[in-house]
């Protein structure tokens, strides 16, 4: 009983139990969730680098982006050379008959030097010389016809100017009219002497005839016979008062019309005109004779073909009795041609340019011409470029102006030209003065509507990118330049681009090299005299 138990001590204190059950709750965490952390970000650290072996990626070769300067070439420096032959400068002279004929006679030579005007070939001329004389002659008889008009037209003009002819018939009209009223003035008078008559008869016909038988009979019938002449005196008298009555009327009626023709002149002013005119006829006529007198003479001339250049024969196309054509619309080509006449100082080349040449040609290029003929080249330079094109020889035809040529050089002979980088305003600076540019293989670039893009790699993160660029006026014949949306670091995908898409992931094995020879040609190409003008010209 002494010692006595204290049951306290066996009570369960439960705030003292949840203090205990958070301790070891985080025990738990300290011992088991930090190490599992760590597990798994050291995990993610691994995958992470081990990505590009565990993950899917392209393989893919790169080339990186050129960068350069353009390189001008020194004046006078050779750049390429063509084939070519000599011809003249435009075309050559082709001299032709301008009228029909046949060649009598040929008057110069291949290789002749003539002046101009000089005579080149005569044609038989006798047609022509008859056809003249008949146009003299025909020129004298209208000349004669023209005399002759011009007598008629003064003639007329005279007649217009004093018209004799009308002032007679007028001064005639005028006279009979007066005689008419003078006979008509004398009728009344005679008519009374015929009555006075004519009454004596008809009392000595009735007094005979009271007396009877003591007049003989004879008597009476003599003094009837005179009473009837009297009767008739008196009615001729009567009969012819009235007929000049009309015709002092008619008379007078003449004298005024031939008084208003004076005065008119009608007839007059109608043959001056008709005498004019043939006056004019008369003239034509004399005109289209000399015409034909000029025409003949121009034949006969054309019989002789002259130059119509000072210059040196080219080719005769014609013999003595071949037959030309002359102007004629129905000849054919070529069928008047006598002879090819060229100037010697007028000399260029055609040359035979390769394709890949043309572009290193220039308007205005110098170049130097050589041939067997002669120990030192000639010089020249480059006027144009022709649109002749050789699909076998794959060449363009350029025309080159030889300056100065010797009398040894003659067309279609066989030269080599060679053409010489030009001088360019400023060609010391050009270099200088250009900025680097950025060149990229014409193959890697893809356009499209949407616009012009290449493929990027991005060797930090081992993505392709497809990135936009602007492509500029420089380039070669397989590089092209990039004047917007690269960097000079950048790297350009090669192989493999057929299968990407943005974002995508992809494993470069290296460089190619199948594009090192554009590269390293780029040098050459950009020497080109066209590059130092286009960086000239982009300035």
């Amino acid at each position: 009983m002494a010692n006595q138990v204290d049951l306290s001590q066996l009570a369960v204190d439960r705030s003292g139990s949840a203090v205990v059950t958070a301790g070891k709750r985080r025990n738990f965490a300290t011992r088991y969730g930090l190490p599992l952390g760590i597990l798994v970000a050291f995990a993610a650290v691994i995958g992470w680098s081990l990505q590009d072996s565990l993950l899917p990626a392209k393989s893919v070769t790169i080339t990186p982006v050129v960068l350069t300067r353009a390189e001008v070439q020194q004046s006078g420096t050779p750049v390429f050379q063509a084939a070519g032959w000599i011809e003249p400068r435009p075309t050559a002279t082709v001299v032709s008959a301008q009228v029909e004929g046949i060649v009598e006679t040929l008057l110069v030579v291949e290789g002749q030097e003539v002046e101009l005007g000089q005579p080149l070939a005569k044609l038989v001329d006798a047609d022509s010389r008859i056809s003249l004389a008949e146009a003299k002659a025909a020129l004298r008889l209208r000349d004669a016809e023209l005399e002759l008009a011009k007598a008629t037209c003064e003639a007329a003009h005279t007649s217009l100017a004093n018209p004799v002819q009308l002032q007679a018939a007028v001064a005639e009209a005028e006279a009979s009219l007066a005689k008419v009223a003078t006979d008509s003035q004398s009728i009344p008078l005679l008519l009374k002497g015929a009555n006075s008559r004519l009454q004596l008869a008809q009392q000595d016909l009735e007094g005979k005839l009271k007396v009877g038988d003591a007049i003989p009979q004879r008597s009476v019938q003599r003094a009837q016979s005179e009473l009837d002449s009297a009767t008739a005196a008196v009615h001729e008298l009567e009969q012819r008062s009235k007929s000049l009555e009309s015709e002092a009327k008619s008379w007078q009626d003449r004298v005024t019309a031939l008084r208003s023709q004076l005065t008119l002149k009608s007839d007059e002013n109608r043959r001056v005109k008709e005498a004019e005119a043939g006056c004019n006829i008369a003239a034509a006529r004399v005109d289209q004779a000399k015409l034909a007198v000029e025409t003949a003479e121009l034949r006969l001339a054309r019989m002789t073909i002259t130059s119509p250049i000072a210059g040196r024969v080219l080719a005769l196309h014609v013999q003595p009795g071949r037959r030309l054509m002359g102007l004629s619309p129905a000849s054919e080509r070529d069928s008047s041609a006598v002879v090819s006449l060229y100037d010697p100082k007028n000399l260029q080349v055609r040359a035979d340019v390769r394709l890949e040449d043309v572009p290193n040609a220039q308007m205005g290029q110098p170049v130097q011409i050589s041939t067997a003929a002669l120990a030192a080249p000639l010089t020249g330079e480059v006027v144009a470029v022709t649109s002749q094109a050789d699909i076998q020889k794959n060449t363009l035809q350029l025309k080159v102006l030889i300056h100065n040529p010797p009398a040894v050089i003659k067309p279609e002979m066989l030269v080599q030209v060679t053409f010489l980088a030009p001088e360019l305003p400023g060609n010391k600076d050009i270099a200088a003065q250009d900025p680097l540019r950025q060149l990229i293989p014409k193959e890697l670039v893809t356009t499209t509507p949407e616009g012009t893009t290449v493929w990027v790699a991005n060797l930090q993160t081992s993505r392709a990118r497809q990135q936009a660029i602007q492509l500029g006026k420089a380039s070669t014949d397989r590089l092209v330049e990039v004047v917007q949306g690269l960097t000079a670091t950048d790297k350009l995908i090669v192989s493999g681009r057929d299968e990407l898409s943005p974002g995508k992931r992809i494993r470069v094995t290296g460089e190619d090299h199948n594009l090192n020879g554009a590269t390293n040609s780029l040098n050459a190409n950009a020497s080109a005299p066209q590059m130092a003008a286009e960086s000239k010209n982009q300035k």
